[in-house]
């Protein structure tokens, strides 16, 4: 595929300008939307002014994120924007894959092979790096806070800062959305088999791609009693439930590049228009609750017994969050968790 060429030219930072000025408050997400190009070719506009591209060795970038002491992650997809503070512990990194994970509260999987542009921002006083695939689309962010080691932040921008600074970006065009395989052509019992074999969680992606199976599709052809569909507003009775009777569970939400985990309880849930919203010290989830096309209560199992997650997709089949209850490998499921599950209802419609 031939990159595509984006449109930036001084009629697009203009643009940009002129909707900053009449609507301060737009996010420059919402922005691209509103000017039909992505985030990323409106960041490069602003290189030179307040924001600095940076070279494309992200193995060398994550290693030195330690450095900067307590900050706050984001990752988001269309429909859920997942928000830690803490500090990224040393990144283990093989290949194309790195997890950050320690004893803190960020926890990333990060696939390295999505992660192609990335920007250091200086806006309203504030600092953050932002990381994008190469279709503009953001992967992951990062924002300084109070107790971010700023001397080192700016250390890290000048030793990673690019020669290229055009306000201009190179994207590559984004192929079209593949179309399930026909149920016809699967070999549905031999996924059914290995979904049955599975020993740990970690796997299912892995017996998906192996079998050609979206997530979504393997919902529908899972094996009986592995999957049921749930009501679409389950995520407020997850949340709500779970904040009163204090039960740790871990919220997962992520995007081709990056997939961020939060693991404890959750305490202050405040639904805001379409959005159902976690507001604590140190973890905000905003999910879009009109986005949720469907959702169900899924069994794998492990070694460990069976784990149980509710798992939420949008109408184009794209996973927007999964929910477990807290767990670690060598520990079986929480019980009280499973009991939360078994008390939501049952989907109306699943045609």
């Amino acid at each position: 595929m031939q990159p595509a060429t984006s449109p930036q030219t001084p009629s697009l930072a203009q643009s940009w300008r002129d909707l900053r000025a009449s609507e301060p408050k737009l996010r420059i997400r919402d922005a691209a939307t509103r000017l039909g190009v992505s985030e990323a070719e409106l960041r490069a506009t602003e290189c030179g002014t307040t924001t600095v591209r940076l070279v494309d060795d992200w193995p060398a970038i994550l290693r030195r994120l330690p450095l900067l002491g307590e900050v706050m992650a984001l990752t988001r997809n269309e429909s859920a924007v997942h928000e830690k503070i803490g500090e990224y512990p040393e990144p283990e990194i093989s290949g194309p894959h790195c997890l950050v994970h320690g004893t803190g509260p960020i926890d990333l999987r990060i696939f390295l092979s999505k992660w192609a542009h990335g920007f250091a921002v200086e806006e309203d006083g504030k600092q953050s790096l932002h990381f994008f695939d190469a279709h503009g689309d953001a992967v992951h962010k990062i924002y300084a806070k109070e107790k971010t080691e700023l001397a080192e932040y700016r250390m890290l921008v000048d030793i990673f800062r690019s020669e290229d600074q055009r306000t201009s970006i190179a994207l590559t065009a984004r192929p079209a959305r593949k179309a399930d395989t026909p149920d016809a052509e699967l070999d549905v019992p031999a996924l059914q088999a290995g979904w049955r074999g599975l020993r740990d969680t970690h796997d299912f992606f892995g017996l998906l791609r192996k079998h050609g199976v979206s997530r979504l599709q393997a919902m529908r052809l899972a094996p009986e009693g592995f999957v049921r569909p749930v009501a679409k507003d389950s995520i407020d009775k997850v949340l709500n439930a779970a904040a009163a009777s204090e039960l740790p569970i871990m919220i997962f939400v992520g995007n081709p590049g990056c997939l961020q985990i939060h693991t404890g309880p959750v305490r202050k849930i405040v639904p805001m228009g379409p959005w159902i919203n976690v507001l604590d010290p140190g973890f905000n989830l905003h999910l879009r609750r009109d986005h949720v096309a469907s959702a169900f209560v899924v069994d794998k199992p492990t070694d460990d017994g069976t784990v149980t997650s509710l798992e939420l997709f949008d109408a184009h089949g794209d996973n927007i969050a999964l929910l477990f209850g807290e767990r670690k490998p060598g520990r079986p499921e929480l019980p009280a968790w499973r009991e939360l599950l078994n008390t939501l209802d049952g989907a109306e419609d699943m045609s």
